[in-house]
């Protein structure tokens, strides 16, 4: 069984008290974690343990395995298919 973190780089960041408009960082935000033999498994069951992801307004999300090597584990998916 793999484990994997679900990431977006959509949306914004303020910092504490900013009274800008404008985000001050560009970011991402960790959308969940969910375990599987591969990561079209661990998507599933991301969805079905956070089905409120459905109807959030994110669309592009991506997950690394977390592992030594996570950066050769990357898969990217979209939420509004």
């Amino acid at each position: 069984m793999n484990n994997y973190i679900f990431l977006t780089d959509e949306g914004f960041t303020f910092q504490p008290d900013s009274e800008s408009d404008t985000p001050d960082i560009e970011n991402l935000q960790v959308l969940g974690f969910a375990s599987g033999v591969s990561a079209d498994e661990v998507y599933r069951n991301l969805l079905v343990d956070h089905a409120y992801l459905k109807e959030s307004t994110f669309d592009q999300i991506f997950c690394y395995r977390l592992d030594k090597s996570y950066e050769n584990t990357r898969r990217d998916f979209h939420l509004k298919t």
